[in-house]
Order: C-alpha cells, then structure tokens, then sequence
C-alpha cells in the first residue's frame, strides 16, 4: 500500500470509526480500523461485531493495499502531526507515515483477521431528515435499560403511526416516548436497535444536516450518507405493549418553570440517601410543589415552588436521576406534571409541546 491524502481529512474519518474500535481478548483485530486502498479512494472500516462502520474517502493511490492498524495509535499519531499533506506505505506488515517533518512507523495485526462488514444494498429503504433521526433518539434513549437479560427493555423501538415515527425506550421504572412529524409515506417497519448502538448512531450523525437512507434486512439496519455507510444489528423481540402503563386518570396535576424545577432537584441532589430519593410534595392550598431531600450522614433540604395546582394535595418519592434525566428531552420554559395518585406514576411533558412524554414510577419509602 501507498497512497497520499489530506491530515484532516483522514483524521476526521479516523475519529468517527475509532469510536467502535475497542480491545478484544479473542479477537485483537477489533481495536483496530482496516485501511484498504484502490482506485484512488481509501475505505476505512471499524466494527465492534454489533454496529460497523465504514467511510469513504478521495485519496492519491500509488500502490493499492490492505492493513489493519491499531486505532487508538492511528489517532494519536495524526493529532500530533502538524503538516497537510501525508503519505502512508507499508513495509514488513507496518504501517509508515510520513510528512515534511515527521516520520512514524506502527507496527499492524494480520488483516485477514478482520470481519467483513455486512452490505444491505437490495433491501428495502426509507429517507430520514438526520434531525428528526437524532432528534428522536436523544429524546429516549437514555430511558432504556443497561442490563441485556431483556434485549428488548435495552433498545429503542421505533415505529410509525400515521404522519409520525415514534420512538420509545423503558427500563421499567421510568418510560420515554417522542412522537416526531415526518414525511415518509412509504411503510416503517417496527425495530428495535441496541441502546448502545443508538448512542454511537447519535455522535456519528449529530452533526450532519441532510437526508439519510434507512436500509432494513430481517436483524440489521443500515445508515448511509454521502461516503459514510453504518449498519446495526437489530434485536429480534417483542417490546412491550407500554400503552397500559400510560395513566388514562390524575389526580393531580400542576404546570411549573422548567428551570425552577431543575434547580431545585439538583440541589435535592447534595442530600439525597443513597437511593437518590427526592420527595414531591403538591401542596393545594399554598398552590406550590415542595421538593424535600434528606440524609442522615449530610443534612436535609426543602424548597417550595410556586406552581398552577389543580386535584388534591399528594406526596410522592422518587429518584432524582430519573426526573433531571429526561428534562434534556424537553424544549418548553414551563412543564405539566401529571400525577395518577399513591403509588402510581408521574407523566412529565412540556407545557407547550405534547410531542414528548416521560413517565417514571414513584419509589416506596
């Protein structure tokens, strides 16, 4: 291999599939990004077996080739070079780069060993806005649960319903739903994408402006935009039928500053047990929402915020982490909270903006 290209281009691609390069104890080749090049392009690959990613990139072929090099090395010997232009040959399985002042030779793991990345090319396929594709992701996301023995509680499932796609994740105990408008008229098929898929897919296209193709197959998923192709395995499951946890009823319901509230739950947070519990307090006749944190080892806090109250007087425990959690998902100045009554959940959304719902079960005592 031997080739030329521009630094910051190479390293820009570098940064985006070194994030699924991580270290294997079976398979070493994982933590590194495969290079191959032909025909004047370079194709850079990375996988960590559950979501690959592959980019393209216009390069000066000199003499076509194949190396897997360790991605960490990669990246951190890009960031300290200094000039535009670079040259990278291998010689006896290395890989060396050089430029105008630098000269660096990193030793590389049989790329043999690396998988192939599968293509999804005659499938079926939608376009996306990448801002309604992000959009929806980080609204839910972090809802899902970290432990795999429910692959479908530890995803986000996505499906379409008339003019919205719909995106939903839950741990159990706490519960996201966006609704984002969309122009796709052609059907969206119900899947269900690892949560930790769902974050690299965040960082990867959160700056991206434009359209992306959805490619679907059976368990995989793929992205494609401009030069850059990521596919997703997909978890094949059932989610649950989470209608059935929405309350039909409240009890009570107040309307409140959505700054007032953070505030004052972070602050809860300083005094909070070990459980994180936060107590709500609605309080009718002073017509605000008392937040009361206590621990023995630290000292207690209390707040009153002066909110619009309708139903009756209510006092609730819940975990702080999950309330602050879902206030990133949430554009509106001012919020509703809707309470289903003792020990029942809390449904949280904008005042203004019923597109997102959040729904988190109170903690017994």
């Amino acid at each position: 291999m031997k080739l030329e290209c521009n630094k910051s281009k190479i390293e820009s691609a570098i940064q985006k599939t070194s994030k699924l390069a991580n270290k294997h104890l079976t398979l070493p080749v994982l933590s590194c990004v495969y290079l191959n090049t032909s025909d004047n392009k370079l194709i850079i690959k990375a996988t960590n077996l559950d979501i690959g990613i592959e980019i393209e990139l216009k390069v000066k072929t000199i003499e076509k080739g194949i190396v897997a090099v360790p991605a960490n090395v990669l990246l951190g010997v890009l960031s300290s070079i200094k000039d535009d232009n670079l040259i990278f040959e291998t010689k006896d399985n290395n890989l060396k780069i050089s430029s105008n002042k630098n000269s660096v030779v990193i030793k590389c793991l049989p790329h043999e060993d690396f998988p192939s990345i599968p293509k999804l090319e005659n499938s079926k396929s939608i376009k996306i806005n990448s801002l309604e594709l992000i959009s929806g992701f980080k609204s839910v996301w972090y809802s899902a649960s970290n432990s795999n023995i429910k692959p479908e509680l530890s995803s986000v499932y996505i499906y379409k319903k008339d003019q919205h796609l719909i995106f939903v994740s839950t741990d159990s105990f706490r519960l996201a739903e966006k609704k984002v408008n969309t122009k796709i008229q052609v059907d969206f098929p119900n899947i269900l994408i690892p949560y930790k898929n769902v974050s690299e897919i965040i960082k990867l296209f959160e700056d991206y402006n434009g359209d992306i193709d959805i490619v679907f197959e059976k368990n995989q998923a793929a992205f494609v935009v401009e030069e850059m192709y990521l596919v997703s395995r997909l978890i094949d499951g059932t989610f649950p039928d989470y209608k059935q946890i929405i309350p039909k009823d409240y009890v009570t319901t107040i309307n409140i500053l959505k700054t007032d509230l953070i505030n004052s739950i972070k602050t809860s947070n300083i005094f909070s047990d070990s459980l994180n519990q936060v107590k709500l307090k609605v309080d009718i006749k002073n017509k605000s929402l008392d937040i009361e944190a206590k621990n023995n080892d630290i000292g207690e806090y209390k707040e009153s915020i002066s909110a619009t109250v309708f139903g009756d007087n209510l006092e609730l425990n819940f975990n702080n982490k999950y309330i602050i959690d879902c206030m990133q998902s949430i554009s509106s100045d001012s919020l509703t909270l809707s309470f289903g009554g003792v020990g029942k959940p809390l449904a949280i959304n904008g005042s203004m903006d019923k597109s997102f719902l959040y729904i988190v079960m109170p903690m017994n005592r």
